[in-house]
């Protein structure tokens, strides 16, 4: 298991954060990035929280996917799980105005699809704030296990 970095390029950021953002610009200009990642999002607006959580694939994706996303999102592919969530996701984001991210290394999807279900009924800047946690705690989980 690797430490947490003192520096990293905008190029080794946007590959753990699924993109290039203000806020991987800004992580990138940061001492301590994924150490004090929490507090660069605090700092952001909701535009750049948004374009952040955007730039991450949805839950259940099939394609298109970095090989990280793959790996994590795992092989689960009944038909039945993937429809819902599937069609949880597009509920969440026409809700919510983005895409829903949570930590998912090692969970089957059924219980990402309970996760969803109970994260819809919450407030919007509730999920702003959670979904923003959960990115940060992937990109230090994917930081750590390479």
């Amino acid at each position: 298991m690797r430490e947490l970095p003192r520096q990293l390029t905008v190029d080794e950021l946007a590959e753990l954060f699924e993109g290039r953002t203000r806020l991987v610009e800004l992580l990138a200009e940061t001492e301590d990035p994924l150490g004090r990642a929490d507090d660069v999002v605090a700092r952001l607006d909701e535009a750049d929280k948004v374009e952040a959580l955007s730039a991450h694939p949805a839950i259940g994706q099939r394609s298109g996917l970095s090989e990280r996303s793959a790996s994590e999102q795992g092989s689960d592919r009944d038909p039945a799980v993937l429809s819902e969530l599937a069609y949880l996701n597009q509920v969440y984001e026409e809700k919510f105005g983005f895409r829903f991210v949570v930590f998912v290394a090692g969970r089957a999807k059924r219980e990402v699809l309970e996760v969803l279900r109970a994260r819809i009924a919450n407030a919007r800047e509730q999920e702003l704030d959670t979904g923003c946690h959960e990115l940060v705690a992937i990109a230090r989980n994917r930081w750590t296990r390479t």
